[in-house]
Formats: structure tokens, sequence, C-alpha cells
């Protein structure tokens, strides 16, 4: 047999591989009606290029090491105490000045299956039950916290703390699949996300890896208690902040790589447009005083992640490949953990960027929470809070 024969069967058995994974080695093995989305990526050549030379994420100081599992978003109640966090096993902690407490949480199901674990992902085969909150926002004028708990829906807990009150698991006969950030207007209603009606959270990888467009934009109101559909079919809706004056909203799209601006009041009330194109894949965005947008990325683009976006196809191939999620996962980050975070101003500019692009320090940013001249930055995926200094 020739040599191109040759290399024409092994391809034909790699197809055929890929086709039966006959072994389950693959990522997405345990799914079998995983499906690859194609993703509208902007030309590569608009996608923002500008990088922190200087690493000044670096920088950052390193707290309550192993102290707190995956601790995502960062809040401080009306009277500036805090931070609050939800963390990988269920509950809202409080930050005291002196030590960690219980605050609030989500599930009354504390059980042994909700004990401390080695590392945040030790916590995923059990988090449907012992709760996820992930978003937290305050009311500053009532003092209640509001909670997006992954798996158990939209959630308010008073001042003292204990068991949160459930407020939202369904909208439109649709129940709530992975309820992922949230903030609040002057008048109480509730914007949150739903990444996604088909893969929960502890399934986000292949969420990620299908770029799946069942997502949702949604708005709760107080005052009826129902929850109502703003967006759909959007592919991985996750953070969500109102600007300043509160006549609009910034939601991240961390498939596509951009935040959406949807209008609350005024003319265009009801519509959304592109607010920014990122130079990374968006996890969540706050607000600060000045009404500017603090961005944290999962990871910055790569080529290659751009052409599998582009061709789902191709993806679906790939993710066939007898590799691990793991290997999978460091593919599509570029290889290694590493941090970004952006500010952007109220009418999409990129303002600032700094970053940690050899994980060195900082390995990974799930948000960044700007409070007196410094950034907290939580993540799902480390045992510590990172805390830079403006100044």
């Amino acid at each position: 047999m020739t040599p191109m024969g040759i290399l024409g069967v092994l391809f034909l058995l790699l197809a055929l591989y890929c086709g039966t994974d006959p072994f389950k080695h693959s990522a997405i093995s345990e799914f079998p009606e995983f499906e690859s989305y194609k993703v509208d990526m902007p030309p590569w050549e608009l996608i923002p290029k500008v990088k922190d030379s200087d690493n000044l994420l670096q920088k950052s100081e390193i707290k309550f090491l192993n102290q707190i599992q995956g601790p995502e978003s960062m809040a401080f109640d009306p009277l500036g105490r805090g931070p609050y966090t939800g963390v990988a096993d269920g509950r809202i902690l409080f930050w005291d000045g002196e030590k960690w407490k219980d605050f609030a949480y989500t599930s009354s199901n504390r059980s042994e299956l909700c004990n401390p674990k080695p590392s945040p992902l030790s916590y995923l085969p059990n988090e449907h039950i012992c709760g996820r909150p992930l978003g937290l926002r305050f009311d500053k004028k009532s003092g209640d916290l509001y909670i997006a708990d992954a798996y158990l829906g939209l959630f308010k807990v008073g001042p003292e703390g204990g068991l949160a009150t459930s407020l939202v698991t369904e909208a439109e006969g649709v129940p709530l699949r992975f309820t992922n950030d949230l903030d609040l207007d002057d008048e109480g209603n509730i914007y949150f996300t739903d990444s996604s009606i088909n893969y929960q959270r502890r399934n986000f990888m292949q969420l990620v890896f299908s770029a799946d467009k069942s997502g949702r934009l949604l708005k709760y109101n107080p005052h009826t208690k129902e929850a109502t559909v703003l967006m759909r079919n959007i592919q991985f809706p996750n953070g969500v902040s109102l600007s300043k004056d509160g006549s609009f909203l910034i939601f991240c799209e961390g498939c596509m790589g951009r935040l959406t601006k949807y209008w609350l009041k005024g003319e265009k009330a009801g519509t959304s447009e592109v607010f920014a194109i990122l130079p990374g894949y968006p996890d969540n965005v706050r607000t600060n005083k000045d009404g500017e947008f603090w961005v944290a990325f999962h990871c910055r683009r790569t080529l290659y992640t751009h052409i599998l976006g582009l061709y789902p196809k191709l993806r679906t191939f790939i993710l066939k490949l007898p590799i691990t999620t793991k290997i999978q996962y460091l593919l599509q980050i570029g290889g290694r953990m590493h941090a970004v975070v952006a500010k952007y101003s109220p009418d999409g500019k990129l303002l600032k960027i700094l970053e940690d692009n050899e994980g060195k320090v900082v390995r990974a940013v799930s948000e960044v929470e700007e409070r007196d001249g410094k950034l907290w930055m939580g993540s799902v995926l480390m045992p510590f809070v990172a805390v830079y200094n403006l100044a």
C-alpha cells in the first residue's frame, strides 16, 4: 500500500473512532444528545488586541487562602460591611473583619454531603443538593440580600441571614436550570440570567464546548411575583449589571465574547445592541460608583477557539477525540489558567486592562468589585480572594 493509502486508512479509522467513541474517553462521551452550535464571532481583525504587558495583577494580595472554596461574587452590605460571598459548599459567608461567619444558605440540606472538601470542583456532584450561590446583590434600601443559586433559582434573605426564601424557580413555564447572576433597580425589579435550559452548572464545560443557545435574560417583578423573559436564545449569558442611571443594563455573552446593552428606559426600551466586543470571554460585570463597568474574563481569546466557534462540526470532531475534559479545557483557554479584568466606560470604550497572563499570582477571576480604591476579585475555581490596589 502506498504512503497516501496508509494515511487514508488511518484517517478513516480516526473518523470511525470519533463517530462512535467506542471507549467513552472523550469530553462529551456522557452526553449522547450533545450538539455543537455556531458562534457568530466578530472578524478576527476587529477583536481588541490590547494587553497589560506589565502583568499588574501579579501585584495583587492573596487573601483568605484555603479558608474559602470557590468564592464567585463579592458583595458589601449597605453599611459597608463585608465582603459577603457564596462558596462551593452552598453557604453564603460574611467576613466580619476578623473571621468568616456563616450568613445564609439556599438549601435546607446541610448534610455530610456538604462538608468541606479539598477543592472547589470537588463539590460539583452534590451542588444540586447543597445549593451553589453565584451572583449576590444587596438592596440598598432594605438591606435584603438577593441570591442567584445555580440550581435552585432566585432567592432573598433578610439582613439577619439564615435560610433564604425562594422567589423564582421558573419563567413562562420553563424551569430555571442555570441561574447565574442578577442586579436590581430602584423599584425592586430583579434582572437575572439563566445561562442554559439544557445544561446545569456541574456540566458548565460541556455548555462552553457546545455553545448552546438556550440562555435567557429575565426580569422578576416583586409586586406581581412573576418572572418574564426579556431575551432568549443567548449563548451562555452570564454577568448582568445596571447602568448608574438605570436606563439600561449590560450582560455578558460568554460564547461570543461581548457585552450586550439592553435598554430599560427611553425610546429604545426593550431593545438590545452590542455594547463592546471583548478581548476574551467574559464571566461577570459590575458597575462602579462612576458608572464604569468592570468585566472579569474567563480567559483571553485564541485563534483556536475563534476557529472552533465558527465551525461547530470541526469542534465536535475534536471533542470526540480520546482527550479528557481537563485537557480540552486547557486547549480552550490557551494552555494555562490566567487572569484578565478590564474597565469599560458607560459608552463601551475600553479604559483599562489588568492581567496576570502567566497565572503566577491570580490564576482566575469570576467577578471584580471595585470598592474604596481596591478591586476585590473572586473565582469559582480558586480557594482565595485576590485584592488589587488601584492607587
